[in-house]
């Protein structure tokens, strides 16, 4: 069981409850389901201590990940959540005002939204935009003020943290 843990924290970034997830899954697979549970929540903690292991690492990795690609502050927290990440237990502050401005400008460029279009988009399309970047984990006034810009300008202007 050390082997298999070691490999996999190894290979993946990883946090303890993903890694639990992982072990108690071959215990089960292997037919010893239920029989060492006591071990693995020791293995992880030992694995933890050594620096194998670090939540807080991989939550600072995974939300400057989630951030450059694009993704809002809400995005991030479920991302953190899904991998097991307890917020209050692992102290790292939320995404400032200035990185989901940045995120939410680097969304609506890569996928061409608001300004970034080809051409102006008419309603069903602009709200096909809002929606794309608040499933993007953006807020709603943050989606607005990129998708209505009139220019690329303006939206730059928006997210340096300027007023339009």
């Amino acid at each position: 069981m050390r082997d298999l843990a070691l490999s996999y924290a190894g290979r993946y970034a990883t946090t303890q409850a993903k890694l639990k997830h992982y072990l108690k899954r071959k215990l089960r697979t292997r037919g010893w389901a239920g029989e060492d549970e006591p071990a693995v929540d020791a293995l992880i903690a030992r694995l933890a201590e050594l620096r194998y292991i670090d939540d807080e690492a991989f939550a600072q990795a995974r939300t400057r990940d989630l951030l450059r690609r694009g993704y809002g502050a809400r995005r991030v927290a479920q991302a953190l959540h899904h991998a097991g990440v307890d917020r209050e237990e692992v102290d790292i502050p939320p995404p400032s005002e200035a990185e989901t401005r940045a995120a939410a400008l680097s969304f609506a460029r890569k996928r061409r939204l608001g300004p970034f279009a080809s051409e102006p988009p008419d309603q069903r399309t602009r709200e096909k935009q809002l929606a794309a970047l608040v499933r993007a984990g953006h807020d709603f006034d943050a989606a607005r003020a990129l998708v209505d810009a009139a220019n690329v300008e303006e939206a730059e202007t928006w997210a340096s943290g300027a007023e339009i």
